[in-house]
């Protein structure tokens, strides 16, 4: 019988993740919890059934992998220069002092001073499945907040990869002094040079042109399947010609295909599989836990949980406060760095290889892993209490304002582009009724935002100065980047869309004032509409009938007040029937 460990892998890693993931979401907990939690229970240190770890493990590394290149995908490179001043120092300053407490603390608990300072380097670097996972749950992904963390988080891994290359050359057999050291710094610069010129250069023309191409085709599986493959893709050539993490090449390749029109359709449609993999993530860490050990090891994890939860989140902090950000911004990106995660273990592997960390590192740091990514979630929804508290606190507060001077204004929400902004009506569908519509509304000084699935149409419209993105209404992340929520109206103009019912839903639960008024074929589809929310719903079928009854009508000489009472007539008639139908 043929091999079914992968199988078998994913079948016990998703089962247990969904079981204690559901548990903890009903707990009021964050499923990150949960899925640890799964994976210390089908590992090798409890009884049952035992994953294969290093299949999870390859699993997990595509899921950060899709995970990084939509991070990538919704990180323009404009709102990184937005907070570098504050993004760059800080993850240099903070990585640079928590790999300084991590040296001191595991030297004074008895490790040599080589190993604490790889120690501190693992224990130094955020985890970003955990910080984009909870960013993400609680919208703050897409605001101020969230700029600057995945900024900073951005700064850390490319921190982590000149790490990486200087390791060896400077704990290496083969170091040669500050010769060494320096060629070891320039070959990192010149890789990384390379990498973001080719992706920004020659992926920035290749893939556009690939990607309107296969769009044209209008199929969704090639598109989807082309979106994989540019990810994986550009991840794993990352890693082995210009031997940087497939995390960091995954991240601008995302940033490659953010900037062009198919951003959007790339995010709502082409990664699926995203959150499934980001998943096993969490249950390749839990596997790796071994309780036996942990009691010899108390006193390390101790030591390191008080870095990770107490010393790294108050440099942070004070960091951006002395930057003039407001109290709220401040702790939001301390306590979400609070964690560590993948390339943690990559450092801390590396120190292995190469005969520096101790025995125990390994599980030290897997155990403050698990403990500081159960408590992330937790300590983030208690911010909004704790800067209460410390607004209630005249000293702190007078410190703030004294030391910091006036804070700057706090974005609660992401700032969306200014054409989604100010646009009050959104057409869905630029067919002939859709074109009627939009130039009815711009003669009457409204400016219309058009969602279409066709490449090309959006490119003409854009470039005919209509404000236009290419994507796919069914999904509710297409009608937010719409701005559905600041908008009056919405039209759907297109008859022949399968999933009508299902943009209503969604739009009135963004903005449940909107109007909608929407276009269907037939008069059986309308009840379905009005459930979910339509408006005015306008029948391409109820339609013609009664314009043929009214022809009729005016054609035999009748009056207009028989013409409006047979139209409401036949209108009830059309429509009382779908009822009966639908019932």
């Amino acid at each position: 019988m043929h091999s079914v460990e992968l199988i078998l892998t994913l079948t016990g890693g998703f089962a247990a993740a969904l079981f204690f993931g559901y548990i903890t979401h009903r707990l009021g907990l964050s499923p990150i919890i949960g899925y640890l939690i799964a994976g210390i229970m089908v590992s090798p240190n409890t009884p049952g059934f035992v994953a294969n770890y290093e299949l999870a493990e390859q699993l997990a590394e595509i899921g950060v992998i899709l995970l990084m290149f939509g991070v990538g995908l919704q990180f323009h490179l404009k709102e990184f220069l937005a907070v570098r001043k504050v993004a760059l120092p800080g993850a240099l300053i903070q990585s640079l002092t928590a790999t300084a407490l991590g040296a001191i603390i595991m030297y004074w608990l008895g490790w040599s001073i080589e190993a604490g300072i790889i120690f501190g380097l693992a224990i130094s670097v955020a985890s970003t499945v955990v910080l984009t996972r909870v960013l993400s749950d609680n919208n703050e992904l897409h605001t101020k907040t969230g700029h600057i963390a995945i900024g900073w988080l951005v700064m850390e891994d490319l921190f982590t990869v000149f790490v990486l290359v200087l390791l060896p050359a400077v704990f290496g057999s083969s170091v040669v002094g500050l010769t060494g050291i320096g060629t070891a710094v320039g070959i990192a610069t010149v890789k990384i040079l390379l990498l973001v010129g080719f992706t920004f250069v020659v992926g920035g023309w290749v893939i556009p042109k690939l990607l309107t191409n296969i769009a044209k085709t209008g199929s969704r599986e090639l598109f989807t399947l082309s979106i994989l493959a540019i990810a994986m893709c550009i991840a794993v050539g990352s890693a082995f010609l210009f031997d940087v993490s497939m995390a960091l090449g995954a991240f601008l390749a995302g940033m490659v295909v953010g900037r062009s029109e198919f951003s959007l359709r790339a995010a709502t449609e082409a990664l699926p599989l995203r959150d499934a993999f980001a998943v096993l993530f969490f249950v390749s860490v839990g596997m790796l836990f071994d309780w036996s050990s942990l009691a010899d090891s108390a006193i390390f994890v101790v030591a390191t949980l008080l870095i990770i939860l107490i010393g790294k989140p108050l440099i942070a902090f004070f960091i951006i406060i002395l930057m003039r950000y407001p109290l709220r911004i401040a702790l939001s990106v301390a306590v979400v760095l609070s964690q560590i995660g993948e390339f943690s273990f990559i450092l801390a592997t590396m120190g292995r290889d190469l005969h520096i960390l101790p025995e125990n590192a390994s599980n030290v740091l897997v155990a403050a892993a698990i403990i500081s990514i159960t408590l992330n979630p937790i300590l983030f929804r208690a911010i909004g209490k704790f800067e209460c508290y410390l607004n209630d606190c005249p000293r702190v507060s007078k410190y703030i304002q004294e030391r910091c001077g006036p804070q700057i204004s706090s974005v609660s929400e992401c700032e969306l582009d200014k054409q989604t902004d100010e646009s009050t009506a959104i057409v869905i569908g630029y067919g002939p009724v859709g074109q009627t519509v939009s130039r009815l509304l711009r003669d009457n000084s409204i400016e219309p935002l058009i969602i279409e699935l066709n490449v090309e149409t959006v490119q003409s419209l854009i470039k005919k100065g209509y404000k236009a993105i290419y994507g796919n209404a069914s999904h509710i992340d297409t009608l937010k980047k719409a701005g559905v929520k600041n908008a009056d109206v919405l039209v759907i103009s297109a008859a022949n869309i399968p999933e009508s019912d299902e943009i209503v839903k969604n739009a009135k639960r963004i903005n449940p004032d909107i109007r909608v008024i929407a276009r269907t074929l037939y008069v059986s589809e309308v009840q379905n509409l009005k459930k979910a929310g339509a408006d005015v719903i306008l029948s391409d079928e109820g339609e013609l009938a009664l314009s043929v009854t009214e022809l009729i009508l005016r054609h035999s000489g009748a009056t207009h007040d028989q013409i409006d009472r047979e139209r409401d007539r036949v209108h009830q008639t059309l429509f009382s029937r779908s009822e009966e139908n639908q019932s």
